[in-house]
């Protein structure tokens, strides 16, 4: 009995009211019982990796893989490459980067493109060329006085970049001036033939009405150049200056078929009956550029009048490009003709696939209706008659779509299509946010997956949801975690046995 006194006495005093006002609160539960946080995405971690780390040559690889992903994709990896333009003095790597969000026209890399562009003496070419394109192309207004300095010193080696540049960086406020001084510079430099074009379409990239006089005499002169002539009438379709009209209407009857077409091309932003009516005319053209261009401009004007010269274009021309471009006018001039007309491409089996599938993507861009479910039906029908090339069109369109009919689509790709079908099932996920398909997507997640994973990864990170699934909620209001339950289960037995004894 001795030998039990002392754990009896233990268990009293455990059980006294004194010692239970002096017990301490239980401790917090333990990490290793919470939920844990969400997972890197380990692709862009690998990436993230190489930027900090990699050699020029594994950095351009990236850029490369980066460049041919949707926009969009790789956002996260922006800050990355950001930090890396400020410090590196690599100029591959510096080129590259300018070139990539160039190319994106991602704005944060102006202030380091000045930089290159001002120390350009002790910078390569390609860097300098490349930070000059890139200041173009995110129309950085701060750019025009650098550019203005390299034209102005006739800097061979950068002269076509910043030509190129000079007018996109003009902005509102300063687009008169920068037209003043294009052509001044175009008047009075010898330049050469090249360069002349590239300021042409610099002055049209002003959009400064302006300069339409000086245009207007370069696009009528039949004895200038026809690619001046043609740049001079693209430039004028820029500016949308009412008096560049007659010279494209002129010019829509020119010798020169390139002329022609361009002049046709140009006349998507004029309004009038004498533009409708050289745009129905050039449907006529014994020139193919010429009738694509034509569509090009009734689909831009939404000109109803050009729905049957379409409409014969689309079902009889010889050459598959202008049967593109009409099929694509009709879906931009859109109403019930234009709908009826697609429709019939669309389910006449005997017509091209080519035919099909573009008027089977202008029903489900653009109509009144939800086609989804009857392209759906032909891309099965494709399938079981192993038309691959019908397939994988329809295939594509559809990864592009929004409707509610491509859910179940979704998951069937998801439960046993192969990699392309299952990487279009991402694309229908993100395109109609099918948040209820995220256990679909995360079955994707694994790294042996290899590019689904990425994407997958990616789509859930936009969404805002973790890589793995959150463990279920407690079913009671502040009820422990099953595995603190065992613990203190076992620590009440113990306790118990210490009672009876």
């Amino acid at each position: 009995m001795k030998k039990y006194l002392p754990c009896l006495c233990m268990v009293l005093l455990a059980l006294s009211p004194a010692a239970q006002e002096e017990t301490p609160a239980p401790p917090e539960p333990r990490a290793a019982l919470q939920s844990p946080a969400p997972s890197l995405n380990p692709i862009d971690e690998q990436r993230r990796q190489i930027i900090r780390y990699g050699t020029d040559s594994e950095i351009a690889a990236l850029i490369k893989t980066l460049r041919g992903e949707q926009a969009g994709e790789n956002d996260s990896l922006d800050g990355e490459l950001l930090a890396l333009a400020q410090k590196t003095k690599n100029h591959s790597i510096l080129t590259g980067i300018f070139s990539f969000f160039g190319d994106r026209e991602k704005r944060g890399l102006e202030e380091r493109a000045l930089e290159a562009v001002g120390n350009r003496d002790y910078e390569t070419s390609e860097t300098v060329n490349a930070a000059i394109d890139y200041l173009g192309k995110v129309r950085a207004a701060e750019a025009g006085e650098p550019l203005r300095d390299i034209l102005n010193g006739e800097e061979t080696r950068f002269l076509s970049a910043a030509v190129r540049s000079l007018g996109r960086c003009a902005g509102k406020e300063g687009a008169e001036e920068t037209a003043e001084y294009l052509v001044d510079y175009y008047t009075n430099r010898d330049v050469g033939d090249e360069n002349r074009r590239l300021i042409i379409t610099a002055l049209g990239d002003t959009g400064a009405r302006e300069c339409a006089g000086f245009l207007v005499s370069i696009a009528e002169n039949e004895d200038e150049r026809a690619p001046l002539r043609m740049s001079a009438l693209e430039a004028l379709a820029k500016t949308a200056a009412p008096e560049g009209l007659p010279a494209l209407i002129k010019a829509s009857s020119a010798r020169d078929p390139n002329v022609r077409s361009t002049a046709i091309a140009s006349l998507g932003p004029f309004s009038g009956e004498e533009a409708d009516t050289a745009i129905v005319e050039a449907f006529r053209d014994s020139y193919y550029r010429t009738r694509i261009a034509a569509a090009k401009a009734a689909g831009e004007r939404k000109l109803r009048a050009a729905v049957p010269y379409l409409r014969f274009r689309s079902e009889n021309d010889d050459v598959p490009a202008v049967r593109d471009e009409a099929i694509k006018a009709m879906g931009a001039i859109g109403g019930g003709e234009t709908e009826k007309i697609l429709e019939e491409l669309f389910k006449e089996r005997k017509n091209s696939d080519r035919i099909r599938i573009n008027a089977a993507e202008m029903l489900l861009a653009g109509t009144s209706g939800d086609y989804a479910s009857a392209v759906i039906a032909e891309l099965d029908e494709a399938k079981t008659k192993n038309q691959t090339a019908l397939y994988n069109g329809f295939l594509r369109i559809l990864g592009g779509a929004k409707s509610e009919d491509l859910k179940s689509l979704a998951r069937r790709f998801f439960a046993g299509g192969g990699v392309v079908e299952k990487s279009y099932a991402l694309d229908i996920c993100l395109n109609n946010d099918f948040r209820d398909l995220a256990g679909e997507v995360r079955s994707l997640t694994d790294p042996k997956h290899g590019s689904l994973s990425r994407k997958s990864l990616a789509l859930l990170e936009k969404w805002g949801l973790p890589a793995a699934e959150e463990p279920p909620a407690a079913a009671t209001a502040g009820e422990e975690p099953p595995e603190l339950q065992e613990e203190q289960s076992s620590e009440a037995a113990d306790s118990a046995q210490a009672g009876d004894l």
